[in-house]
């Protein structure tokens, strides 16, 4: 499954590099179009991030994720600063398919098993966002500023008894830079988990990138603002 990506920040079409917000680049100001030229190429599903809803959930950009939701027909995977039940909830009634869960799976266990259960594990997406440190793989929080004492594996495994269907990995390092998937990674997820929806995040920068990819989607951000391939050339290399 291939997801194309959306930033969002003040309503614009933004990218990070390595989740940096002091290194931003900006790709147009028409999000609704962007996701809608997606749409028109093929894609059915878009992955949506609001950064600013990440930085601050009070600034969520609700009214502009229903709207590029309704407007386009795309089923929409979002995230972005997901504190509580009630920003899933509000996510949910604007039309999202999916939510993207991620420090506050970290931080509260308890409240984000109780999401699952009460939206169930086909509505939520794990972020199992990485960063590299003393030999392993660490989950990264705030904003991917801070790397936690928890491991990749145990972050997994501690929502396997509910259900977890969907998780999409990033390996920050590579996020933004065009550099490549880390497939070693993502072997060793799947392996680890076959059963698990295994959504692959940061370096895609071409076509071959895609090719033999162990992971069951792929989330493309930079590689189409930079024209380096497009969403339709991405369908037709995993389609064969």
């Amino acid at each position: 499954m291939i997801y194309p990506a959306i930033d969002l920040i003040g309503g614009a079409v933004v990218r990070l590099h390595k989740g940096n917000f002091d290194q931003l680049t900006t790709y147009g100001d028409d999000p609704v179009s962007v996701a809608q030229s997606y749409a028109d190429a093929g894609a059915t599903w878009l992955h949506l991030v609001d950064l600013d809803g990440a930085k601050n959930p009070d600034n969520r950009q609700i009214y502009l994720i229903a709207k590029i939701i309704s407007s386009t027909g795309l089923k929409v995977q979002t995230g972005g600063g997901i504190r509580s039940f009630a920003d899933v909830q509000a996510l949910v009634d604007a039309g999202a398919s999916r939510i993207v869960i991620g420090s506050l799976a970290v931080r509260d266990s308890e409240a984000t098993k109780a999401i699952f259960q009460a939206f169930g594990p086909e509505k939520i997406c794990l972020a199992a966002d990485v960063i590299w440190q003393n030999g392993g793989f660490y989950i990264a929080v705030s904003g991917w500023q801070e790397a936690s004492r928890l491991s990749l594996f145990d972050f997994i495994e501690t929502y396997q008894q509910d259900g977890l269907l969907h998780a999409l990995c990033t390996d920050i390092d590579r996020d933004g830079t065009l550099t490549g998937c880390n497939r070693d990674l993502y072997q060793e997820v799947k392996q680890t988990y076959p059963k698990l929806q295994l959504q692959a995040s940061g370096g895609v920068s071409m076509l071959a990138d895609l090719d033999g990819l162990t992971a069951d989607g792929v989330i493309i951000g930079k590689a189409l603002y930079e024209g380096r391939f497009t969403v339709a050339q991405a369908l037709e290399a995993v389609a064969c």
